[in-house]
């Protein structure tokens, strides 16, 4: 099940939803911290301890200018899972707000909030992806806690974040927004409460995210064992992956207009291809998506072939979220969008980046072409 050698390029990694690759600027800058300067620990007092804390807050305020907040709300995380669990954990809200089809990282802490008392209101959303705004305007009350994703990381359906904050702060309620998608796609979230962004997602390292939560939020704190983070999150400071995060972000920001329209020049090109394909569907592809995300559907195929064959062409997607990578069970998302298990299993993520270019748009298609009759014959 191959197709043509002569026309095969180098692998081509299409998951970046899933991890970015790590950027060289990033890289070089991280082993030349490893290899000329020692950072030891950032909280203590000796001269040491104080070099390494200038590098930790250089990155803080860094990242509070992009988002016009103070330096101190800021908080370090090890990703953005842990960012989204000390939001909805730390926040005293008598009631928590999310969508069917947020991160596990948001669904799961739900979950779990509401096992040990706490009230959950779960939103749907319709067939193209979209919020049910309705619900949303109904469920709002004081003291609620409104946690919604920017982007949606499966299907790429953009919320209407500046809408929802604005409603919800007129019913009194706080707004976390999950940004670990959008941060470069969309315009920053300023006017949230709280906001969750990744490092790996900006092409950054793995094991560094931060929360920014203003400082007029009481947030407890969900790691315990020491006065860091001004008491919000225990832990030996990362002084490092901070510095590559506030460097991956200010990367990302830099010039992000003009890589929104070459990505969205793709997302076109491979939408234009994918709808050639016979027994190929598009999910919300009449819903605002964001700019580098099309995840399709296979007439025919129960199952992940089309990922397992297109890998063997040296071309990385993904089924859906990569957190659920080897689940048997149909995606949450796609569930929730009325689409039958059956169907949804088949589904195929494919998410571009700044080294997708359109030849691997073209390779992608014409791979397709020769490997889904190959599926159905069998």
């Amino acid at each position: 099940m191959s197709t043509s050698s002569s026309i095969r390029p180098k692998k081509i990694y299409l998951d970046y939803n899933a991890t970015a690759p790590l950027r060289p600027e990033i890289r070089e800058q991280m082993q030349e911290i490893w290899t000329q300067d020692n950072i030891l620990n950032p909280s203590s007092v000796h001269w040491a301890g104080r070099k390494a804390r200038q590098y930790f807050e250089s990155a803080r305020r860094s990242i509070s200018q992009h988002f016009n907040r103070k330096a101190s709300e800021i908080i370090f995380t090890s990703g953005g899972s842990e960012a989204d669990n000390l939001a909805l954990c730390g926040v005293e809200a008598e009631r928590i707000i999310i969508s069917q089809v947020e991160h596990p990282a948001v669904l799961e802490t739900a979950d779990f909030l509401e096992k040990n008392g706490r009230e959950i209101i779960r939103i749907s959303v319709d067939q193209q992806g979209q919020l049910n705004l309705g619900e949303l305007q109904h469920a709002l009350q004081p003291k609620s806690l409104v946690s919604i994703m920017a982007i949606n990381n499966e299907t790429g359906v953009i919320f209407p974040t500046e809408e929802i904050t604005k409603m919800s702060h007129k019913a009194g309620a706080l707004v976390h927004i999950d940004a670990v998608q959008s941060v470069g796609r969309l315009p920053l979230p300023q006017e949230a409460d709280l906001i969750t962004i990744s490092g790996h997602k900006l092409g950054g390292p793995v094991g560094i995210g931060a929360l920014i939560s203003r400082e007029t939020i009481p947030l407890a704190p969900m790691v315990h064992g020491g006065s860091q983070e001004r008491g919000r999150r225990a832990g030996t400071g990362n002084v490092v992956g901070a510095m590559a995060l506030a460097q991956a972000l200010e990367l990302t920001l830099d010039g992000h207009e003009e890589e929104v329209k070459r990505l969205q020049s793709l997302r076109d090109q491979l939408d234009e291809g994918l709808n050639q394909l016979e027994g190929v569907s598009i999910l919300a592809q009449d819903s605002q998506r964001a700019c580098n995300t099309s995840t399709v559907l296979f007439e025919g195929i129960e199952d992940e072939s089309v990922l397992h064959a297109l890998d063997l062409e040296g071309i990385a997607c993904s089924s859906g979220s990569a957190c659920a990578s080897g689940s048997l069970e149909a995606s949450h998302v796609l569930l929730a969008m009325g689409i039958p298990a059956k169907k949804a299993r088949s589904a195929l993520r494919i998410s571009t980046g700044r080294t997708s270019t359109e030849s691997h748009i073209s390779y992608l298609i014409q791979s397709l072409e020769v490997i889904l009759p190959q599926i159905r014959s069998l």
